[in-house]
């Protein structure tokens, strides 16, 4: 054994090879191992949680990771229908093993020459069935006339399937599959069956992991396997994820295309507009800390945007839109990723989750979110709901390039294509001929087709239907459209194996103008192919309309942000609380580099975050919600009553909820992927539903017209909120808004220890009078924590519009 283990070694030498290449393949084949192992160990752990549910959930319990039907009241467990499915397991186990060897080899050797000796040498399904973790039921947001169910499932099977193509064995040895399914029974009908239809997708891409056996198993290769994973990942994501759907009916002569291919709810339109105090993930030599690159990911269902990259900037301001068509609301949500750019690998700075539902129903949301699974930040997003309108006279151009109308198209199906382009030439017969006669069998066979689409400068490409003249693709797609009346829709159809197109054609929007109902359901005619081919297809266009909102709803606002169930631990016993978190709408930590304007409202904004070790002193969650902005109290000795207008402060942190970062268990995998988190404790013991005042600040504020610069004095602060049991060191920061450099900022000396400092500290700002007119003064109460804290450390904030001010007489207020 020993000396094969140094043949590879004698014989790199004995070739004249570098060492360094016996070095790269030992690399990976280490890097293969350890990934087969990797493998193998989950699925173990998978099988063994899998086993006994009552130790997993206790496992749960202590992990804090625990089935959807546990963290949620409308998700229900359904212990019954697992138990049937266990009993039925063994029996569709058959079925399938039946339709691999008649149904699927036959295709498989049908698809190439050299698949011909394809055989399934052992099909077997396993012992392990599919679970269904929970269930939940729709019933107010949908039609009376359908069934809505999200099934949870999770599928870690013990199947074994092997294949033998020429001699070479390939197989599959063990699988966990899980996400969210969705159900729609519809319609309902008055006789049997009572349900018409059974449409079928998943909500989002599901997690695959798939153990090789064979050959396979050089698919767990370093780089092959990623390659590998994501090209089976969007295999099924193309049939099986939104906007993909499977429609099965279950009654006779019932038409199904609306089914399959219904219209979307709506679009909505995201206006990434700035971030703050984001996380610094840059640094120097491994321990100077640096800015960040941010830019960020934005996806609803499989469509992701990336946004432009803002360089060495934690407070980045973006200002770019995307628009979302949204096809399932309840059921798809708004993901927000941040990430910073590096050479390497990009660092995750937070995310976002924003339910459509309440964004649905707010029509228009302007708010700041905080970002979770991170330690500081916030994203100030705007959200607008566009319906879906059949008028015409919503289709006016819009001034800033945006969408103004969406087009869905229905691809059915074509009609008599010719085998090439050869064939024919605007209805002519071709008279180009062909001496190879491997070539002319070639271009003999049936067109293998697809079709390109495209509008504007968008082009999507439709399945390929092989070796047929009359193919059908039925698929639907969607485009935005700017300019209904100027625009058209190019239809390309190609052969794939010729890469020769087969027909074209162009139809103008404003022929679905024409048509009250905006809709063209017919053939078209192929140009550039035989003179008796067609396409089929139909045509929907609808106009996008922002909705007036409902004065008499109450907006969700910041709460749109879904954070997941909360995990509150008791400090007496082992027993834990499990209740559903809610968001308190404050106003949003206040950053150095905003201007006055860009400040959120009264009931905007989110919770200035604030992280504290758990385990030492565990508290339960207390929410506060409706706090108003602490509006500063005016002193009628000092000036006019209007001379320093009060900014939005920060109200007193709460405790912050955060996600746990460890792999989930088998007893978690149909839960959401928000659905673990840890609670933060916080030494704040804020009364519920008290507004309480951040405290006040003294100052003095005056132009010196022969020095040419404006004098602040800080006199003092009183009643400031502590923010943690040990006390505060307050200190005051003072910018001159817009500059913002370090070398520009004031700041007062640390009083240890107190509520009440008193400072009388003056400081300069050398500008001219005009100057200082078009400036803002930013001020800031600070606690001088230690390095590594985890506590607040703003502790309240003003700015005051210089604009307004008589500043050479000055003015001296709380």
């Amino acid at each position: 054994r020993a000396l094969l283990w140094l043949g590879p070694v004698y014989l790199a030498g004995y070739l004249g090879l570098s060492g360094s290449w016996l070095l790269l393949a030992l690399a990976l084949w280490l890097c293969w191992g350890l990934n087969r192992r990797g493998k193998r160990d989950r699925l173990a752990a998978a099988f063994a949680l899998l086993e006994d549910e009552r130790e997993a959930v206790c496992r749960g319990l202590a992990a804090r990771h625990l089935p959807a039907w546990v963290h949620f009241p409308d998700v229900e467990r359904v212990e019954w229908l697992n138990k049937v499915l266990v009993q039925a397991w063994p029996y569709f186990g058959t079925i399938m093993e039946k339709t691999f060897k008649e149904v699927l080899e036959p295709k498989i050797r049908a698809k190439s020459v050299h698949l011909k000796t394809c055989t399934f040498t052992k099909i077997h399904f396993g012992e392990k069935c599919p679970r269904i973790n929970g269930i939940k039921a729709y019933t107010k947001e949908i039609d009376r006339r359908q069934v809505t169910l999200d099934l949870q499932i999770c599928y870690i099977g013990d199947c074994e399937i092997h294949m033998d193509i020429s001699k070479f064995n390939l197989g599959v040895k063990g699988v966990q599959l899980y996400g969210t399914l969705r159900v729609i029974l519809e319609p309902l009908l008055t006789d049997a069956p009572f349900v018409g239809a059974v449409t079928l997708f998943f909500m989002q891409k599901p997690h695959l992991e798939i153990n090789w056996a064979g050959m396979s198993n050089l698919l767990d290769v370093p780089g092959i396997n990623v390659v590998s994973d994501s090209l089976i990942q969007d295999f099924i994501a193309a049939r099986l994820v939104l906007p993909n759907r499977i429609t099965v009916p279950l009654k006779k002569n019932m038409n199904i295309a609306h089914l399959r291919f219904p219209v979307p709810q709506g679009v909505i339109r995201v206006h990434l507009l700035e971030a703050e105090n984001l996380v610094q993930k840059d640094n120097f030599l491994g321990a100077i800390r640096g800015k960040s690159d941010p830019y960020a990911l934005l996806r609803v269902g499989t469509v992701q945007y990336r946004s432009k990259t803002v360089s060495r900037d934690l407070n980045p301001i973006w200002n770019e839109t995307f628009e979302f068509v949204v096809h399932e609301v309840p059921g798809q949500d708004l993901e927000v990723d941040l990430y910073d750019e590096d050479p390497d690998k990009d660092d995750f700075m937070g995310s976002l989750l924003i339910s459509l539902v309440d964004v649905m129903n707010d029509r228009t949301v302007d708010e700041w979110f905080p970002l979770s699974k991170t330690t500081s930040g916030h994203l100030h997003l705007k959200l607008e709901w566009l319906s879906l309108v059949n008028d015409q006279e919503k289709l006016h151009e819009d001034k800033k390039g945006l969408s103004t109308a969406i087009l869905i198209v229905y691809l059915d199906s074509a009609f008599n294509l010719p085998k090439n382009h050869f064939e024919y030439s605007n209805g002519e017969c071709g008279t180009k001929k062909i001496k190879n006669n491997k070539y002319l069998k070639k271009m003999e066979r049936e067109p293998s087709s697809f079709v390109l689409l495209t509008v504007g400068n968008k082009t999507q490409k439709s399945k390929t239907c092989n070796f047929s003249k009359d193919p059908t693709w039925g698929q639907a797609f969607t485009f935005f459209v700017h300019n209904a009346h100027s625009q058209s829709l190019h239809i390309e159809i190609k052969d794939k194996e010729r890469d020769s197109a087969l027909g074209t054609s162009v139809v103008c929007l404003s022929h679905l103008l024409k048509d009250p109902s905006m809709t063209l359901d017919q053939r078209f005619p192929l140009d550039h192919s035989s003179s008796d081919s067609f396409i089929k297809m139909k045509l929907v266009l609808r106009a996008l309309n922002v909705e007036e909102p409902d004065p008499q709803r109450v907006k969700a606002g910041v709460n749109a942000s879904k954070l997941g169930p909360v995990h509150v631990t008791e400090k007496a016993g082992n027993l834990q609380k499990f209740s559903s978190p809610q968001v308190s709408k404050v106003p949003p930590m206040s950053k150095d580099s905003a201007a006055p304007e860009s400040l959120p409202k009264k009931d905007s904004g989110g919770e200035d975050l604030d992280t504290k070790d758990s385990s030492v002193a565990p508290v339960p969650c207390e929410t506060v919600s409706g706090l108003d902005e602490a509006e500063g109290k005016q002193n009628p000795e000092h000036g006019p009553p209007s001379a320093l207008p009060s900014g939005a402060a920060a109200m007193p942190t709460l405790p912050v909820l955060q996600e746990m970062r460890v792999a989930p268990s088998v007893t978690s995998l149909g839960s959401l992927p928000s659905s673990c988190f840890e609670l933060s404790s916080s030494n704040l013991d804020i009364p519920n539903g008290t507004e309480m005042p951040l405290g006040e600040i003294q100052l003095t504020v005056r132009y010196a017209s022969i020095r040419q610069s404006l004098v602040v004095l800080v006199n003092g602060c009183r009643n400031l909120v502590p923010s943690s049991n040990r006390g505060v060191d307050p200190y005051v920061r003072i910018y001159l808004l817009p500059d913002r450099r370090w070398t520009s900022r004031k700041k007062t000396s640390v009083k240890k220890k107190t509520l009440n400092p008193q400072y009388d500290e003056k400081f300069e700002f050398f500008e001219s009078l005009e100057n200082v007119k078009k400036r803002t003064l930013d001020i800031a109460v600070k606690n001088s924590r230690p390095f590594i804290s985890q506590e607040r450390k703003e502790l309240g904030k003003v700015r005051i519009d210089l604009s307004r001010e008589d500043l050479i007489k000055g003015f001296a207020q709380w």
